[in-house]
């Protein structure tokens, strides 16, 4: 991977829509140049997909929060991570080394939804949870390397 591959994935990340020819104009390129190594990205595993960014209070989610959680002797991680992306509102998942076994995102409608949620978590092998409201969050896009 060399510098204009580092561009081209600097422009994705701040608009996975552009066109090949608009990313091509800026990286100095042709818009078939620039197409083959976002193909070269994509299958050697640099780039994983583009997705779209969705603001959740647009769909009536407007409760943000960390969730810490600590799982319960004996339970399966691969499991619990499959079983939570199942549970509506959680956004992500990450597994831990510390004190807490995962760290999940989650978006609810409201604080109702917000222990229903925590409930959910209890039934799928969580022992303890510490959770944190988002007030506030700003997506950063400083260059990776």
């Amino acid at each position: 991977m060399d510098k204009i591959d580092r561009e081209i994935i600097g422009f994705l990340r701040d608009d996975a829509r552009i066109s090949f020819k608009d990313l091509g104009e800026r990286v100095r390129l042709s818009a078939n140049t620039v197409a083959d190594r976002v193909r070269r990205l994509v299958a050697d595993g640099v780039i994983r997909g583009f997705e779209a960014s969705i603001d959740p209070a647009a769909l009536g989610l407007h409760l943000q929060a960390y969730i810490d959680v600590k799982l319960k002797a004996g339970t399966n991680t691969h499991e619990f991570e499959t079983v939570v992306q199942t549970i509506p509102g959680v956004m992500e998942v990450a597994l831990l080394t510390g004190n807490y076994d995962g760290l999940l995102r989650v978006a609810c409608q409201d604080q109702a939804h917000l222990l229903r949620l925590i409930d959910a978590l209890r039934a799928a092998g969580v022992q303890d949870t510490y959770s944190r409201v988002i007030l506030h969050q700003t997506p950063v896009r400083a260059p990776l390397a």
